[in-house]
């Protein structure tokens, strides 16, 4: 899609959801499922996907890890609402790179140490292709990562609730 059809629709999408805020609303419903072994089937009803764990944590490396998924989830968000973002605001990014690095305690996943097993620390590298200057660059990052949804889910605490039924 051209950046002027990219932009047409967002700019319809703001004023729809202007006109309509309650239209934004939603909820988003994803089910794992697995059976014998680690691999697990993940579906929303329209995607699929499998997910499955290396050999040296018991699973049979059919598909990429839950991490892959999560840091992609990250990655690939943060790039396309980058780019969107500068294509609304008149700025044209020839490309959007997005490198996630997370450090984590491995040991944390077998409850040792005094760490816990979410990431301790994030880095996120940006690398932009473009004509512009970083002057002209950095508020349009800021304004892309603070409507991010998936930067901010992992940047800002979120309630979570857990359901457990026995089937």
């Amino acid at each position: 899609m051209t950046d002027a059809k990219i932009k047409a629709t967002q700019e319809a999408n703001k004023v729809a959801l202007t006109a309509n805020p309650a239209g934004g609303i939603a909820t988003a419903v994803l089910e794992a499922t697995i059976g014998e072994g680690l691999a697990c089937d993940v579906s929303d009803g329209t995607n699929a996907t499998l997910i499955d764990m290396p050999e040296t944590f018991g699973g049979t490396g059919q598909g990429p890890t839950p991490g892959f998924h999560a840091r992609a989830a990250v990655a690939a968000c943060v790039a396309i609402g980058i780019k969107a973002t500068a294509i609304r605001e008149g700025l044209r990014f020839d490309e959007v790179k997005v490198r996630v690095e997370m450090d984590f305690d491995d040991g944390a996943l077998y409850g040792l140490g005094e760490n816990t097993a979410a990431p301790f620390f994030t880095r996120l590298v940006v690398d932009l292709k473009t004509k512009h200057s970083e002057v002209e660059v950095a508020p349009v990052i800021d304004l892309a990562l603070e409507t991010d949804p998936f930067f901010l889910a992992l940047r800002d605490p979120q309630q979570v609730e857990t359901d457990i039924r026995i089937i």
